[in-house]
């Protein structure tokens, strides 16, 4: 990973407290849970110190460190079925299904060409190296395109060169970096983990095997079908897989398999780094029956996300006042 200097101090000296470090973890269409958490924080009058974000939590959390927050929330909530596959520049052939050229110009719109390290409060977004597998450590240079690389889904959206580096999604090396916020010298850590609640995931099954009839089916090929097919197949390419990243079927599709796989994986690693670095609260919204590409569900997730953390609330003030 990159080198950070440890050059924050543990405590606030305006506000006599001890700094707060806030994780966002990643989780696509699940990351507008984030802005019911940071409106709860907020009217509260916890602020924290210190933002650290993997994939949609980066992209959140860049937001509110840029004051955005209201405009992001704005166009989450605005979000429908057809708008989504607006955004959806299809681009076949490249490092990814999406070119997500549409979705940059929309987040230059609000971010513009603000440079992090201008930001009010220290952030920074976690993505990975091609290649390397390093991870990286977004902590200067362009918001906006610091964001773009942190979501940069493998596979869905192309990689992002930034500072002669290629990078892809932070959380493919760190899905919840509480290790990053503890880093910039936070002394209380509050993480935001968006996969704890799926219960059931995970187990062994020790014994299985065929059913009578399975692998039976045959898809059609392409030499089955006559021109005129092929020709309405090929024209409608993009629209059809525009429909499968987003409403999938009843048989796991390409898009289906890969996001899962991804979600497996992810899963797997943020119980490994959350038991050796744990943070100091861990709210952990109930959001599981949220797909990972459900963004017309925005309004639901940012109220999963604040309830979740008006829960924590008791939990969150007394770690800051034992810290204190």
């Amino acid at each position: 990973m990159t080198t950070v200097e440890l050059t924050t101090p543990s405590v606030d000296p305006g506000r006599g407290r001890p700094l707060i470090g806030l994780v966002l973890g990643s989780g696509a269409a699940r990351g507008f849970a984030h802005i019911g958490v940071l409106r709860v924080l907020v009217e509260q009058g916890i602020l924290p110190d210190i933002v650290i974000g993997t994939s949609m939590g980066a992209l959140v959390g860049g937001c509110y460190a840029d004051d955005q927050l209201d405009a992001l929330e704005s166009w989450a909530r605005s979000l429908t079925m057809r708008r989504i596959i607006g955004y959806l520049d299809v681009r076949l052939g490249g490092s990814g299904l999406i070119g997500g050229g549409r979705l940059a110009r929309r987040l230059h719109e609000s971010i513009g060409a603000t440079l992090i390290e201008d930001l009010p409060i220290r952030f920074a977004a976690i993505a990975t190296e091609v290649g390397t597998g390093h991870e990286v450590w977004l902590t200067r240079g362009s918001l906006s395109l610091a964001l773009r690389a942190s979501y940069a889904l493998p596979g869905v959206f192309p990689a992002v060169l930034v500072g002669r580096r290629w990078l892809v999604d932070g959380a493919l090396v760190n899905p919840v970096p509480v290790s990053a916020a503890r880093a910039f010298g936070a002394r209380v850590v509050i993480a935001v983990n968006l996969e704890a609640d799926r219960f059931g995931r995970g187990a062994t099954i020790a014994s299985h095997g065929a059913d009578p009839g399975d692998g039976e089916y045959l898809p059609k090929t392409a030499g089955t079908l006559g021109g005129l097919s092929r020709l309405r197949n090929m024209f409608g390419a993009e629209r059809a897989l525009k429909r499968e990243l987003i409403a999938g079927s009843t048989r796991p599709s390409f898009s289906t398999v890969m996001i899962e796989s991804f979600n497996i994986m992810q899963d797997r690693l943020t119980r490994m780094r959350l038991a050796g670095d744990p943070p100091d609260v861990h709210i952990t919204p109930h959001i599981g029956h949220i797909g990972w590409l459900d963004f017309h569900r925005a309004s639901e997730a940012i109220a999963v996300g604040r309830a979740a953390t008006e829960k924590a609330l008791d939990s969150i003030t007394a770690t800051i006042a034992a810290l204190h």
